[in-house]
């Protein structure tokens, strides 16, 4: 299975509209972070989607994605969702439209905001294109296979909303977690790459911290570790530092392999 990061940023990501800071205008490309989303490529074929990204459309041309099977939505924040649109290029070399998989309530929301997209009965003018979705809510904990790969969502709370985490083989992918709770931390054992978001070094209300992040990583105890979400607020090559062996900051481009 392979893994490739098509963004690593927080919802502003860097550099940030209008800031001067030293790594807003760091010459390192790893210190250039779009908006988060990720592509998972299963030993059969199949690729997954996870989150519509603003920036997907420049995304998916550097890693040159023409074609996936199925979008899993961790939850319908613009940040991760407001690239939904872009998609279009992937559903009209298709002959049916794009399954689109995430939380019930969230599935909703982008369906009431881009209903052209779900709304078969919208149909296009001649010598025009829509993209084409279909919405499929998954429950928490319950296992769904999608394009023939085994997925298991769980839910984790992101401030006052829920938010999906995703667990497709050894690869378990959370973004946008507060706290990652007892109970799950045992349910991601034998978990071998670990994707975390982690902000700031401070507390956040909504997010973990990097502290709590790095924390939340020993407790599952993945081969390797994974910190997405990441502001302005660190260096890359700083934050790869001093982060505990087996753990990373992840960079947009960044594609792992996962037996």
């Amino acid at each position: 299975m392979k893994l490739t990061f098509l963004g690593t940023g927080t919802s502003y990501g860097v550099p940030q509209v209008g800031c001067g800071c030293d790594v807003c205008h760091s010459p390192d490309p790893r210190d250039k972070r779009s908006r988060v989303g990720a592509i998972v490529e299963s030993e059969n074929g199949a690729r997954l989607l996870i989150d519509t990204p603003p920036e997907l459309r420049l995304q998916l041309i550097a890693a040159n994605v023409d074609r996936v099977d199925a979008v899993l939505f961790t939850h319908d924040h613009a940040d991760h969702a407001h690239g939904l649109d872009d998609v279009r290029s992937l559903s009209l070399r298709r002959s049916a439209p794009l399954d689109m998989y995430g939380p019930e309530d969230s599935l909703a929301r982008l369906a009431h905001r881009f209903h052209y997209i779900f709304d078969e009965k919208v149909r296009p003018l001649p010598g025009t294109s829509k993209p084409e979705g279909r919405a499929v809510a998954l429950r928490d904990r319950e296992a769904a296979q999608i394009a023939g790969v085994d997925v298991l969502p769980f839910a984790v709370p992101h401030g006052p909303v829920t938010v999906f985490g995703y667990r497709i083989g050894g690869l378990a992918y959370i973004t946008d977690a507060k706290s990652v709770s007892p109970e799950l931390i045992e349910l991601l054992r034998g978990t071998r790459v670990l994707v975390l978001n982690a902000l700031f070094r401070g507390s956040h209300p909504t997010h973990l911290s990097i502290p709590e992040a790095v924390a939340a990583a020993k407790a599952i105890g993945a081969e390797r570790t994974f910190l997405t979400h990441l502001t302005h607020d660190n260096f890359h090559a700083d934050l790869e530092a001093e982060l505990p062996r087996g753990m990373s900051p992840a960079f947009d481009g960044l594609t792992i392999r996962i037996d």
